[in-house]
């Protein structure tokens, strides 16, 4: 696998919100929550939900709801990249990148050659946090 560096948190973080954009989407259509396989963009989400405050408004910005990080490994085709690419174009590098900031290349190469991603995950989102409260905004106090 060839390697290469890649810019840190702040392409992750606007791709995590891309992809709760995408994950809402889903999730109304009944269908399955996306599955997160790039360990860039998770370890963004990780980041994020240290500041609970700050990750239920960014949830709310991009999803317009609740979205709990749940733990759900697997491998295979991964069917929503096609709804992003109708969205946002094609998957910038950062979703073929590790936590550590190494680009996959051959991974990437596959992608641009095939159109699709084939990957393991090991998280997806969830709607709410269980308290049946989802479309609620949260609070803000000054």
């Amino acid at each position: 696998m060839s390697i290469t560096p890649t810019p840190g948190p702040a392409p992750a973080l606007d791709e995590l919100g891309r992809f709760f954009t995408i994950a809402a989407r889903r999730i109304d259509a009944g269908q399955a929550a996306p599955q997160m396989f790039s360990t860039a963009v998770d370890a963004a989400w990780h980041r994020l939900t240290a500041t609970p405050s700050a990750y239920e408004a960014f949830a709310f910005r991009h999803a317009g709801r609740r979205l709990a990080h749940t733990e759900g490994a697997g491998t295979g085709f991964i069917p929503w990249v096609s709804a992003y690419e109708e969205a946002y174009g094609p998957l910038p590098e950062i979703w073929f990148t590790n936590a550590d900031g190494t680009l996959d290349t051959e991974a990437l190469a596959r992608y641009r050659e095939t159109g699709e991603v084939w990957a393991e995950w090991n998280c997806a989102p969830e709607p709410g946090d269980g308290d049946g409260d989802d479309l609620t905004p949260p609070v803000t106090t000054r």
